[in-house]
């Protein structure tokens, strides 16, 4: 499996094009589940563990890797299965998500898949707020289609470390508190987890939060904004967009605002847990103002306040 992973940093041209590729693994014997490639650093079979006491129930353990001690969730029980058996077909697949390495312990993988983000699409309304996926997509296989959930990663991360939007002393700018209520900024990211940690973060500063769950969502909006006559860039303070999305990724949609006269002058920030030298080239390809890696709450107010004082003069 190592080899199907060499080649990753070639992946990247596929960024950028509304592609991406997924590595699917299987938890249990009957479905298929999927990670994005970009977020994976390495897929290793189930070395020996040392056990963690007092860790969270979904820690199986920690893993030596590379010299690194790397905590290795149980992603079946973390995703609201019975705990994921151990045997010959158990892998690790070690990611790299908000600045931080960590193991998903899972079963068989299978393959990668190169696809377009327009054939992924967002979970149905009706299996309810509380899943544990971002996007569902269909393979094809033998002639059949089959199913693969793909899965939020960063719901599962947030439910085992303490995400604490709370900002550090010295970071609000007291003389711009007075101007930022009633200021709007619209979020975009398939995660509701890290639609949250934005907005709760920037409900502290009295900004009205917009949200989008996807690339096209926000286009879309955007787009009848604009057709209204309404002034995109005077009704946003910015917009702050992941990079990863279903039916249109956050490249893509910067590609598209910035090639439309009508909102062109939006002020745009990407916001992924993508790698950062990678995303500062993609940053400056496709015409963002700010990259942000995340989940950084002190770092996110400063570029918001920065903003402001460029607008305030």
């Amino acid at each position: 499996m190592r080899k199907v992973l060499d080649t990753v940093d070639q992946r990247t041209k596929l960024v950028g094009e509304n592609r991406l590729e997924l590595l699917l693994f299987r938890i249990n014997s009957t479905q298929l589940f999927a990670i994005n490639v970009f977020k994976i650093k390495e897929v290793v079979k189930l070395p020996p563990l040392n056990n963690l006491p007092g860790s969270n129930h979904n820690v199986y353990g920690v893993a030596n890797f590379r010299g690194m001690s790397i905590p290795v969730i149980n992603l079946r029980e973390a995703i609201g299965f019975s705990p994921m058996p151990v045997n010959d077909d158990c892998n690790l697949i070690i990611t790299e998500y908000n600045r931080s390495v960590q193991a998903f312990l899972v079963g068989k993988v299978e393959n990668i898949v190169n696809m377009s983000w327009s054939d992924i699409m967002p979970p149905p309304k009706t299996t309810g707020g509380h899943n544990y996926l971002t996007a569902i997509t269909k393979i094809e296989d033998q002639g059949h289609l089959r199913l693969v959930s793909i899965i939020d990663v960063e719901k599962v991360l947030a439910e085992i470390i303490d995400y604490d939007v709370k900002l550090s002393d010295g970071v609000l700018d007291e003389a711009l508190v007075s101007y930022m209520p009633g200021r709007k900024i619209l979020i975009v990211d398939d995660s509701s987890t890290a639609r949250k940690q934005v907005r709760d973060t920037l409900n502290q500063l009295g900004i009205e939060i917009i949200e989008a769950s996807d690339g096209l969502q926000a286009l879309q909006l955007l787009q009848s904004w604009a057709d209204e006559g309404r002034q995109v860039a005077d009704e946003l303070l910015m917009m702050i967009t992941d990079a990863e999305m279903p039916e249109m990724d956050g490249y893509k949609l910067t590609f598209e605002v910035r090639n439309d006269p009508r909102m062109a002058a939006l002020f745009i920030t990407l916001n992924t847990s993508l790698s950062g030298s990678f995303n500062q080239a993609m940053v400056e390809k496709v015409g963002c103002n700010k990259f942000i890696s995340k989940f950084q709450p002190d770092l996110l107010v400063s570029v918001v306040q920065d903003r402001l004082r460029s607008i305030l003069g």
